[in-house]
């Protein structure tokens, strides 16, 4: 990633990349990252998914997940619908909530990629600079920001969801690509266009950086 990527002072309204507490220290247990890596065999790392609704960040996130397991790999899932029902769910879809929404997924992924998994996350995350806060916490060596593209015309007229339709006819309001803005990337580490490739082609894009990257213990 470019290395322009650093955390930045952040507004009083906005949630910042870490608060510091003096009286509360960060403790390293005797297990290191190598450890964990010649046990799991990969090193850990974050594929972060962003992307219109209906673009195919799930669809390639659960996906990709099955092919690493199959693989003999640890990974997990951590999509944007499913995490609004828990550890989320006391946040709406205005600009703050949303980047309090990636403040704490990515502090998720941060301990899970600490763990030594692979990580999968899925979420719209529309701002840059929501997505360099993200890769600021989990850190740039394990973050891959991967652009799931694919125009509103194509999301709409997919549409699993229904709901460019409701968003179209007022029904949700804050709809990113409708009524909100998304920030396509400037310079994504992988770029995923699934207005041309298939599902499987989308998957094996994605797998192959890994099998470069992060497959292979580095030595």
């Amino acid at each position: 990633m470019p290395n322009s990527r650093q955390a930045r002072d952040e507004p009083e309204n906005r949630a910042p990349v870490e608060r510091i507490r003096p009286h509360v220290q960060r403790f390293n247990g005797a297990i290191t990252d190598r450890d964990r890596a010649a046990l799991l065999g990969h090193m850990p790392v974050t594929v972060w998914l962003t992307g219109l609704s209906g673009a195919g960040k799930s669809t390639i996130a659960f996906h990709l997940e099955r092919e690493l397991m199959s693989m003999g790999h640890a990974c997990y899932v951590l999509d944007g619908d499913n995490i609004r029902h828990g550890l989320t769910s006391d946040l709406g879809f205005s600009k703050e909530d949303r980047r309090e929404n990636i403040r704490r997924v990515a502090h998720v992924a941060r301990l899970m990629n600490d763990a030594g998994l692979i990580v999968i996350a899925a979420l719209i995350s529309p701002m840059r600079e929501d997505r360099e806060m993200a890769c600021a916490i989990i850190g740039n060596d394990s973050f891959v920001e991967t652009y799931v593209a694919a125009s509103a015309n194509d999301c709409a007229k997919r549409d699993p969801k229904g709901l460019y339709a409701k968003a179209q006819a007022g029904i949700i309001e804050s709809f990113t690509g409708v009524t909100a803005p998304y920030e396509p990337p400037e310079n994504p580490e992988l770029l995923v266009d699934t207005a041309t490739l298939t599902e499987a082609a989308s998957v094996s894009c994605v797998l192959e950086y890994l099998r470069e990257r992060f497959l292979v213990l580095r030595r």
